[in-house]
């Protein structure tokens, strides 16, 4: 059984635009990301990629993660794990 999903991208019939309202938006970045995530899509662009450009966007959604999500957040999004110390 698969832990990650991406069913926004196969169901969303809204409008893709960036810069009309905040709900577009979020829409549209998730929408976004959802298709950059297609294994053969993001295997084509990261084998284009230069260094400095896989570091900083490797940096870039570190900062995101630690900025937003809390430890037990990171680890139960993210992950896709528990924490070892939740696991009681």
């Amino acid at each position: 059984m698969a832990i990650h999903s991406h069913h926004f991208i196969e169901t969303f019939k809204g409008f893709v635009g960036f810069g009309l309202d905040r709900p577009t938006d979020e829409n549209t970045l998730i929408y976004y990301l959802q298709k950059f995530s297609d294994d053969a899509l993001i295997r084509t662009l990261v084998e284009r990629m230069s260094d400095e450009e896989l570091l900083a966007l490797f940096d870039h959604l570190g900062i995101l993660l630690k900025r937003h999500l809390n430890d037990a957040e990171y680890h139960r999004l993210f992950l896709k794990t528990e924490r070892a110390d939740d696991q009681t």
